[in-house]
């Protein structure tokens, strides 16, 4: 079972890949990063993704019929990713189940010329459940 650096690894080799973290949702820390980030900043980066994360996870219009979130200190959000585009890329953000009291998610940063979103998707749900915290 991989861990942080291996998984980012992993990521960094998807076609178009320009960036990749592992972000406390919770907390906005940067768990692990590599290659570059929107602005250069991989701390603001790091806290704009778990900004982000969270307002998604604790929406109840984005859980499955039937579900709730109970907020930030729920370790396995209803939801699986978010992904937002921009006229130069993509931002995939995929939460991982953790063993503790806080959240993870990997974001992977992938230029839209060579970025294939769909492959990316598919890739980070199985590094997902694949990476060993705590």
């Amino acid at each position: 079972m991989p861990g942080i650096d291996e998984c980012l690894l992993e990521a960094m080799r998807l076609p178009g890949a320009r960036g990749a973290a592992l972000v406390d949702w919770t907390s906005g820390l940067a768990l692990g990063v590599v290659g570059e980030f929107p602005g250069g900043d991989h701390e603001a980066a790091a806290a704009e993704v778990a900004e982000l994360a969270r307002l998604a996870a604790e929406q109840p219009a984005f859980a499955p019929e039937g579900t709730a979130d109970t907020g930030p200190a729920d370790a396995d959000p209803a939801i699986e990713d978010v992904i937002v585009s921009n006229r130069d890329g993509y931002h995939l953000l995929r939460f991982v189940p953790a063993p503790f009291d806080s959240g993870a998610v990997l974001h992977l940063w992938l230029g839209r010329p060579d970025g294939n979103l769909a492959l990316a998707r598919m890739r980070l749900g199985e590094m997902a459940g694949r990476l060993v915290l705590g």
